[in-house]
């Protein structure tokens, strides 16, 4: 049976298409257009994949959504293809595009089928380690108690720790919190996946993620930090008492802590992402003159082997798979 690694590269373009598309909208201040444009393009080279894959992760509901819907099957699906489930977020930062900001990406992770947890919330409350805090916090404990044993763990003091909190009235008492305790604070508008991810690559100058976020991305998150050696540990958090409701008539427990394994388990996942603006870990999409160059990154949980991958694109040959459309259109006619 073909295993994921043999198609991770088609998996990178994938997410490259549905940034070189969307990032044709950067600045202009329209979120839809920029959604609308990665799914699109996300969908139509999904159709080109040699699989047999189930949306578990998506934009919504059936009836919500056009395409990538929860449970809508893409891919060739041709006999000998093998089998998976994929969550996808075509912009994780539609708002950060629009707005010409830091840290939006195009994301996709795929595991073995039933490998990936659906969270019953919209909402989740998240914190994100990379490999030397993984197993060493404690989401049920106080903020300044992980920041202390962060801080003995890292060898490090307090002040020196970075935390990155989306910034949300919701999280006044979170920040409040970090300041008393003597942390560094980065606040971020959008794009939580990226800032999750961001606590397990050397370098990004990112300690720990926490918050409340989206679910769908706590399970992105999941898969890319199998695959980095880093930790996520999430409780669901609904935003009201009707979700709340409904959450523990279908018999969830709101104090159970789901770990990384729980969001996404067994050995054979891969997670890629292409930057479409500039952040913490993966360079936007730049256009210089009949160029337009993209970076992505790929990921194995069995190996951890972490590719950064430089791709030029020629706008004069460069086609994009359109499902609107039906198939390829040549990315210079987008832009006209």
């Amino acid at each position: 049976m073909k295993m994921l690694r043999e198609i991770t590269l088609d998996l990178v373009r994938v997410t490259e298409a549905a940034a070189l598309v969307s990032s044709m909208y950067l600045g202009r201040g329209d979120k839809e257009a920029v959604d609308r444009a990665a799914v699109d393009a996300m969908r139509g080279m999904l159709d080109y994949i040699s699989m047999k894959a189930t949306v578990v992760i998506g934009e919504g509901e059936k009836d919500e959504a056009p395409m990538l819907y929860i449970g809508e099957k893409v891919g060739t699906w041709e006999p000998a293809s093998p089998e998976y489930d994929i969550a996808v977020d075509p912009v994780d930062g539609t708002r950060l595009v629009a707005f010409g900001l830091p840290n939006a990406i195009s994301v996709l992770a795929a595991a073995e089928k039933g490998a990936i947890m659906y969270l019953p919330t919209f909402y989740s409350w998240k914190l994100a380690v990379g490999p030397e805090l993984a197993g060493k916090l404690d989401i049920n404990v106080s903020i300044a108690e992980n920041l202390k044993k962060a801080s003995e763990v890292l060898g490090v003091k307090i002040s020196e720790i970075t935390v990155v909190v989306l910034n949300r009235d919701r999280h006044r008492t979170i920040i409040e919190e970090i300041r008393e305790a003597g942390a560094r604070i980065k606040l971020i508008s959008d794009g939580d996946v990226a800032a999750a991810i961001a606590t397990a690559i050397p370098g990004s100058g990112v300690d720990i993620y926490m918050g409340i976020g989206g679910s769908p991305e706590a399970i992105l998150s999941a898969a890319a930090l199998r695959c980095l050696g880093g930790e996520i540990q999430t409780k669901l958090w609904p935003y009201n008492e009707e979700e709340k409701e409904e959450v523990i008539s279908a018999g969830y427990d709101l104090g159970k802590v789901y770990k990384t394994e729980d969001l996404v388990g067994g050995e054979d996942i891969v997670f890629v992402a292409t930057g479409i603006t500039t952040g913490d870990f993966l360079g936007g999409v730049k256009y210089f003159k009949n160029k337009v160059i993209t970076e992505s990154i790929a990921m194995r949980v069995k190996s951890r082997t972490v590719r950064k991958i430089v791709a030029y694109h020629d706008v004069e040959h460069k086609n994009v798979p359109l499902r609107s459309r039906g198939g390829d259109v040549r990315f210079i006619e987008l832009q006209r």
